[in-house]
């Protein structure tokens, strides 16, 4: 089965269900809203005048806002919808962008230009058959002493739902509806795989990536996933036997 065919349909599909809900809110982001966390904005830093690529960007939304506190971005996505948004919403807010349509193995084998922040965020490596080679994308794609992010749900939730924590060559291939709330009950297929913590620190390090923070939170920024409960000022957590469960993790490295 051709992985990236499937998850580009599905993620075409998404992206048509997502522009219209409430989660993305795409009306107050044209009137000025920023769709950055404050976990991102914290982790990265300062990004003004600085040259920035997204991968997996979805429809550009997160991509536009680094471009709005002084970021040159260039955002990547495997879907050809998602890209064509992305587009459309930087000429709405006339804002200076790039977008790339494709997949993130494929581009970093062709990719010449360095930047000096890669950036990559929430749900973003499941998607992803071979870290190895995702890492070597990242490291290709930055400028010496350049800084990579990665802020991402955390394997753990994944883990207490019931799906494998460990590398598995086998994918999960499963039907599904979008974590907005307007899916309306249809689904897609998608075919994900699971990542420890150890393979994306790995994958990292051997590709020429000096981690310098691992730090992990017990709150999401989301409420996508089933259970969750809000807490002020803090966002969406989980319990397990009154414990909090981590739901998000973010890694900061530098090209060495």
């Amino acid at each position: 089965m051709d992985y990236i065919a499937v998850n580009k349909e599905t993620w075409n599909k998404r992206t048509k269900v997502h522009l219209k809900s409430k989660f993305y809110d795409v009306e107050k982001f044209l009137q000025g809203q920023s769709s950055l966390n404050h976990i991102e904005l914290k982790e990265v830093g300062d990004v003004n005048n600085k040259s920035l690529l997204h991968l997996q960007c979805h429809f550009g939304q997160d991509t536009l806002s680094w471009a709005r506190i002084g970021a040159e971005v260039t955002g990547l996505d495997l879907s050809s919808e998602a890209i064509h948004q992305a587009e459309k919403l930087a000429q709405s807010l006339a804002i200076n962008a790039n977008f790339i349509c494709d997949d993130v193995i494929q581009f970093g084998k062709h990719n010449r230009q360095q930047f000096d922040f890669v950036y990559t965020s929430y749900g973003v490596l499941c998607w992803l058959e071979n870290l190895d080679e995702w890492a070597a994308t990242v490291s290709g794609a930055l400028k010496q002493g350049g800084q990579f992010n990665l802020v991402e749900f955390h394997p753990f939730n994944d883990l207490v739902n019931g799906y494998s924590y460990f590398p598995s060559r086998q994918p999960d291939i499963e039907q599904e509806g979008t974590y907005t709330e307007n899916c309306d009950g249809e689904e897609s297929t998608v075919i994900t795989w699971p990542h420890s913590m150890s393979e994306v620190l790995n994958a990292l390090i051997k590709n020429g990536i000096e981690v310098e923070s691992f730090n992990e939170y017990p709150f999401s920024p989301y409420d996508c996933f089933e259970g969750l409960e809000p807490v002020e000022g803090k966002g969406f957590q989980l319990l397990r036997n009154e414990q909090q469960v981590p739901l998000v993790y973010a890694i900061k490295g530098r090209k060495l």
